[in-house]
């Protein structure tokens, strides 16, 4: 897998480099400017790139951004963005892009290695992974007339943790419900959500997050 990482933070810029390539991973460049990030992305052609939200000249939203800008231009870029908390300005156009790859964390999430390395691996690999706090915010932005809302309360619950990138067999043990039930509550998420059936299920799961993110 090959990685961007663009931080103005020189100490966490180094040590997510240095992380990342203890396991193996190749960080082909890490920068702290946005317009860096997008020379970098263009140039090396990574598999993901990994953004703090907020990055030189003003230090507010910068990054998401560049981020917008960078799937824009190279559509299918995965993108996993970092933030000290969740950013309204362009997080939506963000994370509503077409195609999946996309991952909101806040930073405090990376000091747990394991779940960031997961949750890397997941967007690298076309999925999400949501901070359980940007989905809690997605899920009271709602319109009237959004499709979400007729999904029962358990349903929201599955797709929520869908969105944070869970696996069905997570979900059920979270719920405290069986693997039929969970498969039975995405069966009528797809449905409600007018998925075609003659989509994979990975991509109809895709599809159904991203209808989720559409606030």
């Amino acid at each position: 897998m090959r990685i961007v990482i663009a931080e103005d933070d020189a100490l966490l810029r180094e040590g997510l480099s240095l992380l990342l390539r203890s396991e193996g991973l190749d960080v082909v460049t890490a920068v702290e400017h946005p317009d860096a990030l997008l020379a970098a992305i263009a140039a090396e052609s990574p598999d993901v790139a990994v953004v703090d939200v907020r990055l030189p000249p003003t230090f507010t939203d910068e990054g998401l951004r560049a981020a917008v800008e960078a799937r824009r231009r190279h559509p299918g870029l995965a993108v996993l963005v970092l933030s000290a908390y969740v950013e309204d300005s362009y997080a939506g156009e963000l994370l509503a892009s077409p195609g999946g790859g996309i991952g909101y964390l806040l930073k405090e999430r990376v000091g747990k290695v394991a779940d960031f390395l997961d949750a890397l691996n997941r967007v690298a690999a076309g999925g999400t992974a949501l901070d359980p706090e940007v989905v809690a915010q997605l899920l009271v932005r709602r319109r009237a007339d959004d499709p979400i809302r007729s999904l029962t309360a358990r349903e929201r619950e599955v797709l929520a943790l869908m969105a944070e990138g869970h696996s069905n067999t997570t979900i059920g043990e979270m719920l405290v419900i069986s693997a039929g039930a969970v498969h039975k509550h995405i069966g009528n998420i797809f449905t409600k959500l007018d998925l075609p059936s003659t989509d994979g299920a990975g991509h109809r799961r895709v599809q159904a997050v991203l209808a989720y993110l559409r606030a």
